[in-house]
């Protein structure tokens, strides 16, 4: 569906899923990987540092992993995002314990909608993603054509 306000972006078979999880809910995230882990082993994974060396480990499946969320990993997934080079974003965040990183939270989940990434924010909706027989097809994601922006920013 190509227009002059929203383009396609081709998700391949193999999608690239970023994992991430707040560290009381990094155990939450673990127990649901491990049930899924036959499934994460057919997409390419990225994830923040901490959950990523814990996810590694356990599932012994090879994880592309960025700085600890505090330490700017959270960010560089959001910079992964806006590059195009995530498809699907699990974030299993928790929602009552401030964190001292929370305006990086709040940017990585504003990037993930401006760039329509799928967000799965807990088990319930991770699992209905990851049940849907969209994740084992190639998928069209249609985006924003930002171009009328982008001219607009500079011109």
């Amino acid at each position: 569906m190509e227009s002059k306000t929203h383009k396609a972006l081709a998700m391949a078979k193999k999608k690239r899923i970023a994992l991430v999880a707040h560290d009381r809910m990094k155990h939450n995230l673990l127990e649901w990987a491990l049930f899924n882990r036959d499934l994460l082993a057919q997409h390419e994974l990225y994830a923040t540092g901490t959950t990523g060396k814990i996810l590694e480990r356990e599932l012994d499946i090879p994880i592309r992993k960025t700085e600890s969320g505090p330490l700017g990993g959270d960010l560089q997934i959001g910079a992964l995002i806006s590059e195009g080079l995530i498809d699907v974003l699990v974030f299993f965040w928790d929602p009552l314990e401030p964190q001292p990183h929370d305006p990086d939270v709040k940017a990585l989940l504003r990037i993930a909608v401006v760039w329509n990434v799928l967000i799965a924010n807990d088990r319930a909706s991770a699992d209905f993603i990851f049940s849907s027989p969209l994740m084992a097809e190639a998928y069209e994601r249609i985006i924003p054509d930002y171009e009328t922006y982008k001219q607009r920013a500079i011109g």
